[in-house]
Parts: structure tokens; sequence; C-alpha cells
């Protein structure tokens, strides 16, 4: 029978909660940041102020909440095909899924990414970036990765987030769409080859997409996997220091 009771009261905050990062959600969407206060947020949601305290600690700890929604809103949109037709036209569209989504949801994008690490502790945030990852993944695998896949990461994260923010930063007069085509084709141009790297005369690209691939391999020890691995790391950073 108690441990009824607490699965109950559990439930019951649950649901508390999410009404009131909803509410807080719709605020923000609706009225803008500075109409988020613990005392509009409590009377949207249909609770009393102190719960919000309860819940959140504070009126930041609510903000993080709200940008943890928001990344869990986005993860739901996101559509990940593993074996995609081509993976840079792949890279492409979720490039523009992730900006579209920022142009879509102004206040809830600067909120999730206007601000330093805001929520990107949280479980959604983490299986976005692994979409992500598995996209770069499989271009590396196609010898199409002109770079190491966590610089990929980084640039086309940046170039996302970058676009989003300076476009809504502009007044609608000088918002001119070729901007965010640019800004795309410039972060294809740094992360993708035209053509398979394995064909070009250096070792980089190669080694690159023969490491994207070994841990997929079985006719190798976990000891080989390893010290190939650190040689094939050698030959793309040595073509790193050439240029």
């Amino acid at each position: 029978m108690a441990g009824g009771t607490e699965d109950a009261e559990v439930e019951a905050r649950e649901v508390s909660r999410q009404r009131i990062v909803e509410a807080a959600a719709d605020l923000l969407a609706h009225e803008g940041r500075e109409a988020v206060t613990t005392r509009a947020v409590a009377a949207a949601a249909g609770v009393q102020a102190p719960a919000i305290y309860r819940l959140f600690g504070d009126k930041d700890g609510l903000l993080d909440a709200v940008a943890e929604h928001g990344y869990a809103t986005f993860l739901a949109a996101k559509h990940a095909d593993t074996r995609p037709q081509d993976p840079v036209e792949d890279l492409r569209a979720g490039w523009d899924l992730a900006v579209e989504f920022g142009l879509a949801n102004p206040e809830l994008y600067t909120l999730m990414y206007g601000e330093p690490r805001r929520g990107t502790d949280s479980a959604a945030f983490q299986a976005g970036m692994e979409i992500l990852l598995g996209r770069i993944h499989r271009l590396a695998a196609s010898g199409r990765l002109r770079v190491d896949e966590e610089l990929a990461a980084s640039v086309i994260h940046a170039t996302a987030r970058g676009a989003v923010l300076t476009w809504l930063s502009l007044p609608d007069n000088r918002r001119d769409p070729a901007l965010l085509a640019v800004l795309r084709e410039a972060m294809i141009a740094a992360v993708a080859l035209d053509e398979p790297a394995v064909r070009d005369v250096g070792p980089a690209g190669a080694a690159r997409a023969l490491r994207a691939l070994l841990p997929e391999q079985t006719t190798l020890t976990s000891a080989e996997r390893h010290l190939l691995g650190e040689w094939l790391d050698r030959l793309t950073a040595d073509h790193h220091e050439d240029r």
C-alpha cells in the first residue's frame, strides 16, 4: 500500500513538473524571455509559486528544464537514416532541419543555444548529438570526410547555431535566404570531399575511411585494432601538419 502511495506521489510530481515546463515554454514562445517569471509560470500552470522552487530549485533551474524540453522536441523532429543513398545530402538535410527548427522557434532556440552549455547534459541533447555523429561516421566510412569526426561535429554544430542566431539578430529587411545557403555550403566544403578520398593519391583520406570502419572489423584482435588505430590516427595527423 505504501509503495502505491509513493508511486502516485512520484507520478503527480512528474505531471506537475511537465505542466510547469510546458507553461514556461509557451510563455517563452509567445511573450519572450522576460515574460517567464515564476509568478507568471505558476499562474499559467495552475500551481503555487513555491512548487516551482521545490521542483526546479530556482528560475535558472526552470530555464534549464525548458531547454531540455526544447532538445526533446527537436529530437522528435529528427530522422536518422542509417543507410542514406548520399551521406553528403543526408548531412545537408540534417543541417537544414536544425536551422528550420531554430527559425520556427526563435525564443526557445536562443535559450537552448544562446547560452553556453544550457541543457547540454540532457539525454535528449546527447541523443541528438548521436544522430549527428552517426551522419558524420557514415560520411567517413564512405571516404568523403575531409577532417576528423570530432572536428566535423564541431563545425556542423557551430555553423548551424551561428546561422540561426545571426539570422535572428538581423532586422526583417536584411534577412536574405542566401545567407543560410552560403553557410550550409561552406560547412559542406569544410567537412566533405566531392569524391571519396580513397581514390586520391594521398594516404590521409584512405586512413580516415579505414579508421571509421575499424571498430567493425572482426579479423583482427582487440590489440591489433588498437595498434592499427594509432597508426591510422598518426597518418591523419601528419596530413594536417603538412598543410
